[in-house]
């Protein structure tokens, strides 16, 4: 499933998936794969994302 929060969470940080990646210390392919739902992200991963764009675990990763 795709993971459009994450996608909106960054672009309203403003941040290219290659700056996130940086950021949080991944390949800008694991944040693509991330937002295309074909990767499912470590919990220390999905932390590590959510610091850098401000937003909780629930927001970004919590299917309804």
């Amino acid at each position: 499933m795709k993971n459009l929060r994450l996608k909106a969470a960054r672009a309203a940080k403003d941040l290219s998936q290659e700056e996130l990646a940086k950021t949080v210390g991944v390949s800008r392919q694991t944040i693509n794969a991330i937002e295309k739902g074909d990767y499912n992200p470590t919990i220390k991963l999905c932390i590590a994302i959510c610091k850098a764009l401000d937003v909780t675990l629930n927001d970004l990763f919590w299917n309804e």
